[in-house]
């Protein structure tokens, strides 16, 4: 059996086996590992090597280490093996598997695919890519332990012996009527503590927490991670059990969720593909349109700046300030859009709760900005001596940025929520460019007033 990845491989030492070809001890030291370990040795082989040793591994566990594959490798095994043993890895993969090969490899190795897979697996995939992208129905899987209520517990456990061996997961069971509504869940462990007699229907929690096809994947990830399933049953309009979604298909989600939220945050379109194997051009082409949003919306800077000339040409040394301020205010409205960005992604924080937001980072801003504001002073009036109402001026300007800088950081999230968007666009690039246009007015603003000078 392989190990439970908790064991280290030497990845050095396998190479060097398959290098020399001696391929029986490598099938040997293979069998003990995890599919994932066994998975990123094959991505280390050229081509050649990595359909022998593909070929060697055990029908079962060479499904599984499948499974595991990159779209690449996975493409080149198809490719290279017989429609017989094509037909065997399809047919011995989890629904939720096959459909993600299906939607990520080339149409014309995916045509061979479909070909090669029996006609009711072949509906059924096809029923799966039906369902709308990054929904519940598009991730869940139909592999799981079904019961009737009349059942006793003996026969539900002789059930269990018989058709879990398909089954992505049988520590919880799904109970239904004769027409596939869904009635309740019932767990092995439940199972196990009531004698062989008793009936499911006396023993079932009727309260389950579902999915529907339709409901948003990031959705039924933040349901399963806040009450802490291992799997949760999927129905459609019907209240019919079609599927289930299992935790392992939650985390590729969080992390898909995660990626492309850092992505948009950081000012560029998602890509599906990890960094090392995306092209050149692609990366480009995903950074190239917000950057020319943030290069265009940054004129209002500019507009602003040369709005003050006279100004900063009355009192050239208020220049020297501006980048401080700016660049402040920048990181003080993105610590805030964070938090609430993070927030409002594992549900502490929705759009009712703005007015609770705004009051709290309103007077988080008046301590931070107090505290940036007095260190500021100090060092200004020992940098610059006699330059009072200046020092005063910029210290005053700093205080209220903080303060604005804080309220747009957490609003700004919000509004996009409400206005259905992905809240992470409203992060640093956007936030510091809106908050360097305020912090410019305030600035030269509060500068005509205290140093009495004209625009």
């Amino acid at each position: 059996m392989p190990n439970d990845g908790n064991e280290t491989f030497d990845m050095e030492h396998l190479l060097e086996l398959a290098k020399e070809k001696k391929y029986r001890l490598l099938k040997e030291e293979l069998v003990e590992l995890n599919e994932v370990d066994i998975a990123s040795f094959i991505e280390e082989l050229d081509s050649e090597r990595t359909v022998i040793v593909f070929r060697m591994l055990p029908k079962a566990l060479a499904t599984e280490v499948f499974a595991e594959l990159p779209v690449d490798k996975q493409s080149h095994i198809i490719n290279s093996i017989t429609d017989k043993e094509l037909s065997e890895i399809v047919e011995e993969l989890y629904v939720d598997d096959a459909v993600d090969l299906v939607e990520e490899l080339p149409a014309t190795v995916v045509r061979r695919v479909l070909q090669n897979t029996k006609p009711e697996t072949r509906k059924l995939i096809n029923q799966f890519l039906n369902y709308p992208e990054n929904t519940a129905g598009s991730i869940m899987t139909a592999e799981y332990v079904g019961l009737k209520k009349t059942m006793t517990v003996e026969q539900c456990f002789a059930y269990i012996r018989h058709h879990a061996v398909d089954s992505e997961t049988i520590y919880t069971c799904y109970v239904m009527d004769e027409k596939r509504m869904l009635d309740g869940v019932v767990t092995v462990k439940d199972l196990l503590l009531q004698p062989y007699e008793r009936q499911v229907g006396d023993i079932m929690d009727t309260h389950v927490i579902k999915a529907r096809t339709t409901d948003d994947q990031e959705q039924v990830a933040d349901t399963m991670n806040k009450y802490g399933l291992l799997s949760m049953p999927v129905v459609d309009s019907e209240d019919r059990l079609v599927g289930i979604i299992t935790v392992d298909d939650v985390m590729e989600v969080m992390e898909e969720e995660a990626t492309e939220d850092f992505e948009k945050m950081a000012a560029m379109l998602p890509s599906e593909k990890p960094y090392l194997k995306t092209g050149v051009f692609t990366l480009a082409k995903n950074r190239i349109p917000w950057l020319l949003i943030l290069m265009l919306s940054s004129t209002i800077t500019g507009g602003i700046l040369v709005k003050y000339e006279n100004a900063f040409a009355a009192i050239p040394l208020l220049v020297s300030f501006i980048p401080m301020l700016m660049d402040t205010g920048g990181n003080s409205g993105s610590q805030s859009s964070t938090m609430i960005i993070r927030g409002m992604a594992i549900g502490d924080v929705g759009p009712s709760d703005i007015l609770k937001v705004v009051w709290k980072e309103v007077r988080v801003g008046v301590i931070v900005g107090f505290v940036l504001a007095v260190v500021n002073f100090i060092r200004l009036m020992i940098q610059y001596p006699g330059n009072t109402m200046i020092c005063v001026t910029v210290v005053i300007s700093l205080f209220c940025t903080v303060i604005v800088a804080k309220t747009i950081g957490c609003t700004l999230p919000i509004g996009a929520k409400v206005l259905k968007l992905d809240p992470a666009i409203m992060a640093s690039p956007m936030i510091t460019t809106i908050v360097d246009a305020v912090s410019l007015m305030v600035y030269f603003n509060l500068a005509c007033h205290l140093l009495d000078m004209t625009v």
